[in-house]
């Protein structure tokens, strides 16, 4: 099956530069649209240039610089019918010692990013009576995670946001949808592996820290999870929305 929805459209991408991001911008410039793609200036300064492809700076935590940026696109580009919210950040400590301050910020950026930024492009879309927003959640939004505990409370959340939205947007022909990965080889994935058994261990799980392990024995790519993304993003998923897709190589165990 040839996923279709592509051609002609302009796409708004944040966290574009990343390992989940930089693969939803590979797959939809391939598959003909014109990709406005959003991260913050360092991240973009190493980020490939690609046919199709316009690099933006923006911080998703500024609500007016999301407008802005957003106003923009369109007057540059045109209307924008698909959206992918792949901006995010993991702090890793116990929540007893976690700052206030280090909770705002995962918060800001994976949870406040993301309403500046879908409720922006929403009410653009709903005017145009379509359009398909999909956002980057976590399987750890349905699972309790050991040391991280500030990760999924603001992926539950978002997950939960995104569904609202999604109920609000149906009558206007606009579809949001979450597409949750599991452990995916990206660097926020790596980085928090000490050496190169890191991989192997997240495969076998860790029963002391309620860990499960990966049934599918092995680590999602950045590929893989964009897959999912222009599925949800494409004509063939016209009558989905508010839906929770994990792509996690069956780790959360769900029913």
């Amino acid at each position: 099956m040839r996923l279709t929805g592509f051609e002609g459209q302009t796409a708004f991408v944040t966290g574009a530069a990343g390992g989940i991001g930089l693969a939803v911008v590979r797959a939809l410039t391939q598959a003909g649209a014109q990709v406005v793609a959003t991260d913050v200036p360092d991240a973009i300064a190493q980020a490939p240039q690609m046919d199709g492809v316009t690099w933006t700076a923006l911080d998703v935590q500024d609500a007016d610089a999301v407008t802005a940026c957003v106003d923009r696109t369109i007057r540059d580009h045109g209307p924008i019918g698909l959206c992918v919210y792949a901006a995010g950040i993991l702090a890793e400590g116990a929540l007893l010692e976690t700052s206030a301050e280090a909770w705002r910020r995962v918060l800001a950026v994976n949870l406040d990013g993301a309403f500046h930024v879908t409720t922006a492009l929403g009410r653009h879309m709903a005017q145009g009576g379509q359009g398909a927003i999909v956002v980057i959640g976590s399987n750890a939004a349905g699972i309790p995670r050991v040391n991280m505990g500030s990760y999924p409370a603001s992926k539950a959340a978002l997950h939960m946001m995104v569904r609202c939205l999604g109920l609000e947007l149906a009558p206007q022909g606009v579809r949001c949808n979450i597409v949750a990965p599991g452990s995916t080889l990206t660097t926020m994935q790596t980085r928090m592996w000490a050496d190169d058994s890191g991989a192997a261990r997240v495969i076998e799980g860790n029963l002391a820290l309620h860990k499960t392990g990966i049934p599918l024995g092995k680590i999602a790519t950045p590929e893989d999870i964009a897959a999912s993304v222009m599925f949800m993003l494409s004509d063939q998923a016209g009558h989905v929305t508010m839906a929770d897709l994990y792509v996690d190589g069956g780790a959360t165990l769900r029913a």
